[in-house]
């Protein structure tokens, strides 16, 4: 009896233990495939784990105060695509972004081609124009040319958050790589609702007063006065008995010296701003294109440079 029970209490802690194991294994699997923190897909090794907690609580915060999607990659085997390749198709096989336009933005460390890139899609195609993203790239670029990849990720989650502060630019499109079709930025602001609502005010209100006074039959007799003397006047000429010419009365010349467009991008001026932080509330034009994965054929934008 003593035998059975001891027998039946070691095949229960046998199957416990087995059960724990692997439970313990699928666990440890799961946080390989998903990033051991949210939104943090570290799978080139590049950061440390204080450093993944520290990324993954500024994304938390960042998703939370723009209410869109926004995750950090890095990668030592690209499967063959490019940076931007691969950060479209991993954007769109871990199902990120929020709503229905699925509203992000990624960054990737592909150690593979040595390449920076980011990907957005949804409402942060507004947010990060070209000019934008190549600041963005610019400052990353600084940081992880020297090896710091963790100082990268996070100047580009601070970046990110100054493009959502500075907000979208009134003369921001979209514009697709493919097609050429662009998409401008539309919003209502309170001027432009306040002088369209005086515009049809007036215009009602003289419409109003005409029918009043037509009906209220005032300034008849001036109207048969004016049409009497119009028929009086029928046969009467008018002759201009002098010649009109134009006289030039001076002229003067303005001179003026245009600066380089990239010398004024980078000294923080024209579109763009530069390297003093102008370039992320730059505004005009982001270029579009579709892209693979599991969502094959949804709309990106984003840039990439090689470190």
């Amino acid at each position: 009896m003593k035998r059975r029970i001891v027998a039946r209490g070691l095949f229960l802690s046998f199957f416990l233990s087995l059960f724990v194991c692997t439970a313990a294994f699928a666990e440890i699997s799961l946080a390989g495939a998903s990033g051991a923190y949210e939104r943090v897909y570290d799978m080139a090794d590049l950061f440390s784990d204080e450093e993944e907690r520290a990324l993954s609580e500024t994304v938390g915060r960042l998703r939370e105060k723009m209410g869109m999607d926004l995750a950090v990659v890095t990668a030592e085997d690209a499967k063959g695509y490019t940076g931007q390749e691969f950060a479209d198709n991993f954007y769109n096989d871990n199902g990120m972004g929020t709503g229905k336009d699925y509203s992000g933005a990624l960054f990737l460390i592909d150690m593979d081609n040595r390449e920076l890139a980011v990907s957005t899609e949804g409402k942060m195609l507004r947010y990060m124009t070209d000019v934008r993203i190549e600041t963005i790239l610019d400052d990353v670029y600084a940081r992880v040319s020297e090896g710091d990849f963790y100082g990268g990720a996070q100047t580009f989650l601070t970046d990110a958050e100054i493009c959502f502060d500075n907000g979208i630019a009134s003369d921001q499109f979209n514009e697709s790589s493919e097609t050429g079709k662009r998409s401008p930025y539309r919003r209502l602001e309170w001027y432009k609702v306040l002088f369209a609502f005086a515009a049809a005010s007036a215009c009602g209100i003289f419409a109003v007063l005409s029918v009043v006074r037509d009906y209220g039959m005032k300034g008849e007799n001036s109207r048969m006065t004016a049409n009497f003397k119009l028929s009086y006047r029928n046969d009467s000429a008018f002759t201009l008995g002098s010649v009109l010419a134009d006289v030039l009365i001076g002229s003067y010349v303005t001179q003026r010296i245009l600066s380089n467009a990239r010398n004024n991008r980078r000294m923080g001026g024209g579109p763009g701003g530069g390297s003093f932080g102008g370039g992320l509330s730059g505004g005009g034009r982001t270029t579009t294109h579709r892209s693979g994965g599991s969502r094959s054929g949804h709309v990106h934008g984003g840039g990439s440079r090689k470190f």
